[in-house]
């Protein structure tokens, strides 16, 4: 039996049913990583012991009929804290910490049922689109390993694309979890900001990270929300949410707005044969009787230098803690405290992440505070209000994911402004708080391609209902790279 290729759903079904036990799909995904991992290079770390533990405490107790994520494989993103083994945020920095706690997100998935496998790739304290940072391998896309799985969610992307897991959490602070989704054929979440609990994310941007689930079916990723969203204590930015995410999945969209933010099909800034496609998924929502209206997000183009005035300052602040001292790198034999210091942080962090920590501490700078943070927390109020105020005439807004398919590997090295460009698509959404769903719609020189739904504060439900309207008749949800190892249906 293929399970690599399976559902969380088609999963459930074969657990409940008896045709297969939650020993024996953890052992076979297992054996799968094992035979394409050193082709990807998603995982960083493995507890193949726990995992099959608690897999035969759920076979003795029986799986939960009612409960779809019963004995489900997952991996975590490694800048999500676990109790057991490490988390490293794919830095030098922490290449030995071990959290004493489970992050709440993690607690939740647990309570569920789930089964960590382990803990995947990303580009260094998430700050990246390639998973190139990480200090510790290189991720590789499912689809073509000589081009990037995008990032800064690359491990988790391409652990659920490649089918070692259904299922996967990231963390999208500017699009870190819909870029990818894109460039892998997946089905990406970046939820309302405080639908989720960021209590054990180690933090970027604090302003701006949200955890999100990753994976290959529509279905699959109103469940998970379903699991992860709520009010926690230890976040007091979490809102109490009691909304069932599945239940508009099925539902007639005739008569629903959509809405085209014509700075979005820009073909200067989003190759065309991305458009073409997204023109056409358009067009298929409009035959299934959805309006399409057009609108404008005249600010958009300023979201790229707004968000990294505001990520990288709050990026600045956050990475303070890590001084040599409390946990993770320290530096051997120095000389003072303020050497400590220096050499800890000049030797554990990684290039990217030193330029952003730079560039944030211009930022908060007093001399450059009002024309950097200040003018970009003004942006930022615009961005939010432009977008409340097009999604007041219409349930949806919808545009590209990404500017272009997959790059390839290294491509993005040599111009650090042009890479910080691609993400002009999905930054104002982080910026404005809002939901986003990215979903794979079809392929562009043989690589995937994903469009994004924009909707209103905590109404994922809605960006969900018509995803699913789309994947129904037109999905790409059966579609898998060709592996060794692997199988391409």
């Amino acid at each position: 039996m293929t399970l690599h290729t399976k559902s969380i759903e088609e999963l459930h079904e074969l657990l409940v049913n008896e045709e297969l036990t939650v020993q024996e799909l953890v052992q076979a995904s297992y054996d799968y990583i094992d035979s394409v991992e050193e082709e990807i290079g998603a995982f960083i770390s493995m507890d193949r012991e726990a995992a099959l533990s608690r897999a035969k405490e759920i076979d003795e107790r029986g799986i939960d009929a009612d409960n779809p994520l019963d004995g489900i494989p997952v991996a975590i993103k490694d800048n999500i804290v676990t109790k057991n083994g490490s988390t490293t945020a794919a830095s030098k920095m922490l290449e030995n910490f071990e959290s004493v706690y489970d992050a709440t997100v993690v607690e939740k998935l647990k309570a569920k049922g789930m089964v960590i496998l382990g803990k995947v790739n990303l580009d260094e304290f998430a700050m990246g689109g390639t998973t190139e940072t990480s200090a510790l391998q290189a991720t590789k896309n499912p689809w073509d390993r000589q081009r990037v799985p995008g990032g800064s969610s690359g491990g988790s992307a391409a652990a659920v694309a490649s089918g070692m897991v259904p299922v996967s959490l990231g963390t999208d602070t500017g699009g870190s979890i819909r870029q990818p989704a894109s460039y892998t054929n997946l089905v990406g979440l970046k939820p309302t900001y405080g639908a989720v609990s960021r209590y054990g994310l180690i933090a970027f941007a604090s302003s701006l990270d949200q955890i999100g689930p990753m994976t290959r079916t529509v279905k699959d990723n109103a469940l998970m929300l379903n699991a992860l969203s709520g009010l926690d204590k230890k976040d007091g930015t979490s809102v109490d949410l009691e909304i069932d995410f599945t239940e508009k999945i099925g539902q007639d969209i005739k008569g629903m707005k959509i809405a085209l933010a014509k700075e979005m099909f820009d073909p200067v800034i989003v190759d065309q044969e991305v458009l073409d496609l997204v023109e056409k998924a358009v067009k298929e929502l409009e035959n299934k009787g959805a309006e399409i209206i057009e609108v404008s997000l005249p600010h958009l183009k300023y979201g790229v230098p707004a968000y990294y005035a505001i990520a990288t300052a709050e990026a600045s602040s956050n990475l303070q803690r890590f001084d040599g001292i409390r946990y993770g790198y320290h530096a051997e034999n120095p000389e003072n405290l303020e050497d400590l210091y220096l050499r800890t942080r000049s030797e554990g962090f990684g290039l990217e992440v030193k330029k952003r920590i730079v560039l944030g501490g211009l930022s908060l700078n007093a001399n450059y505070y009002d024309q950097l943070f200040g003018q970009a927390a003004k942006v930022r109020t615009i961005i939010r209000n432009e977008f409340e105020a097009a999604l007041e005439q219409a349930d949806v807004l919808v545009g590209p994911s990404a500017t272009s398919v997959a790059p390839k590997l290294n491509a993005k090295q040599e111009d650090p402004v042009a890479a910080y460009q691609t993400d002009i698509l999905t930054v104002p959404v982080n910026l404005a708080g809002l939901p986003a769903l990215s979903l794979p719609i079809g392929f562009a020189k043989d690589l995937p391609v994903g469009m994004q739904f924009i909707g209103k504060h905590f109404d994922e439900a809605t960006l969900y209902q018509i995803a699913a309207a789309f994947e129904r008749d037109h999905g790409q949800q059966h579609l898998f790279p060709a592996l060794e190892g692997g199988a391409e249906e």
